[in-house]
């Protein structure tokens, strides 16, 4: 909110009327070590650095050790509650000039901050170097703490930025960076191999991406044997990973120019297809068009996104229950269009099938007549589904 607040200030004149006399990180700049600790005396809060000190070490930021202060005291007007956010405003400014070596959120957020900055400034490099700094004070404060996810952190630490989206944007600038100097890809390598360490039970999808992420700077860097291996092993475990089939296809087709490979790309999303149920099958079947057209086959292409087409056929599904009460029959009917299918697309189409139609439930026991309905209406058998 401080931020936010502050950059609107700035710019807005009617706004700065508004929050006039509201104070500011910004504000407590001018005021010296003493100053601040004579605000904090003002509201009955009386520390020195070693207090202070002792405070921080026990803490992940300076609002959390505001917070009992503030909910200790009692502010009858709405000037006094607002002049109480001097005493955050103390807490964070002396930690930032006392324990700079001891993260806390808020100064974290500061240089993720800087580095959004950055990023639109001085570009990817200048916005990695501050972000690389930022990664070890979230490796510090997670040590500290304990916490082992993603989300336990964003749950505490509430900032500008998640971390969840963050770190998903250094991953990205590394890559960048890394394109005009080598060690941003290496340091690349060394936040995608401890976040799947430290985070190994986190939101699927971003474990995938972070695999994709390390196995193609390692390519990049030219240990392309380390990158075949690591694709040969994830999708070993899961073959039915399509975008991991994807990733490996990709290095052999958009990095450097003397490691590109289109035989082999192509080869590799063909091997991903032969795989029935693989997941996100139409972004490989367009993946595989494309390389397509780009050899000039263009007929082959066309023919490849028909047959995806008519794959995606709408499919509609009904459940029924017997009056004898006793088993759910599912029907599944599916429409192909005017134009039929092709009989080479037939098990794509079965494996969808699996992947998207609801299971069956086991048999139930027989349901009597004035229980509650099993289809989940909420009325009883004998005025739902046993008629």
């Amino acid at each position: 909110m401080d931020r936010i607040v502050e950059r609107k200030r700035a710019s807005d004149a009617a706004y700065r009327k508004q929050v006039a006399g509201r104070p500011l990180r910004s504000d407590a700049k001018l005021l010296s070590d003493g100053d601040l600790l004579a605000k904090l005396r003002s509201f009955g809060i009386d520390l020195d650095r070693s207090s202070l000190e002792q405070l921080c070490g026990q803490a992940l930021s300076a609002e959390e050790i505001a917070k009992p202060l503030l909910d200790q005291r009692t502010f009858p007007s709405k000037r006094e509650k607002l002049e109480s956010d001097w005493i955050w405003i103390c807490l964070v400014t002396l930690w930032q000039r006392w324990f700079f070596d001891q993260p806390c959120f808020e100064l974290l957020d500061d240089k993720m901050q800087a580095g959004y900055d950055l990023l639109t400034s001085g570009g990817a490099p200048a916005a990695c170097r501050t972000w690389l700094d930022a990664w070890r004070d979230v490796l510090h404060i997670l040590d500290k703490s304990g916490m082992q996810s993603i989300r336990e952190f964003d749950e505490r630490f509430r900032g500008t930025q998640s971390l969840f989206n963050w770190i998903q944007d250094l991953e990205d600038a590394l890559w960048n960076a890394g394109l005009e100097d080598r060690q941003f890809l290496t340091a690349r390598i060394a936040l995608c191999e401890e976040g799947l360490r430290r985070f190994a039970t986190d939101d699927e999808l971003m474990i995938e991406n972070r695999r994709r992420a390390l196995a193609d700077s390692f390519y990049e860097l030219g240990e392309t044997g380390k990158a075949e291996a690591l694709y040969h092993d994830w999708l070993k475990v899961d073959p039915r990973w399509g975008w991991g089939w994807i990733g490996w296809s990709d290095c052999h087709r958009f990095t450097r120019t003397e490691l590109r490979d289109g035989g082999r790309s192509e080869q590799l999303l063909r091997e991903g297809l032969a795989i029935a149920d693989v997941r996100d099958r139409s972004d490989l079947v367009e993946r595989l068009a494309d390389l397509c057209e780009e050899q000039g086959r263009v007929d082959e292409a066309n023919e490849l996104r028909r047959n995806a087409k008519r794959s995606a056929a709408a499919m509609k599904t009904s459940l029924s229950i017997s009056s004898a009460g006793t088993v759910l029959r599912q029907k599944t009917n599916v429409n192909f269009g005017g134009e039929g299918l092709s009989l080479s697309e037939l098990s794509n189409v079965a494996a969808t099938l699996r992947r998207t139609s609801p299971s069956v439930p086991a048999a139930r026991p027989k349901v009597g007549r004035n229980d509650p309905c099993p289809c989940g209406s909420g009325k009883k058998f004998k005025k739902c589904c046993a008629h």
